[in-house]
């Protein structure tokens, strides 16, 4: 299995984070992992609700030291 690709957003605000995560998503072939790490509290409701519009899974989403942490699986 290939590593998850890591998209760091840390120090952006909505909506930069999410825009900034489907960019990077976009060529990833369907299944691929993907982990988003940002500052913005505001991305405990875009991520997910960004992975609800795009078919993405919401695999894991926790709480870091600077923020959060969200693993996501791309969908077909």
């Amino acid at each position: 299995m290939n590593e998850p690709l890591v998209i760091d957003v840390r120090g952006l605000k909505c909506p930069l984070p999410v825009l900034k995560a489907a960019k990077r998503m976009e060529p990833l072939p369907a299944g691929a992992a993907v982990i988003v790490l940002t500052t913005d509290p505001m991305a405990a409701l875009d991520i997910p609700h960004f992975c609800q519009e795009k078919g993405h899974r919401l695999v894991k989403q926790t709480e870091t030291e600077d923020g959060l942490k969200f693993v996501l699986e791309k969908a077909d």
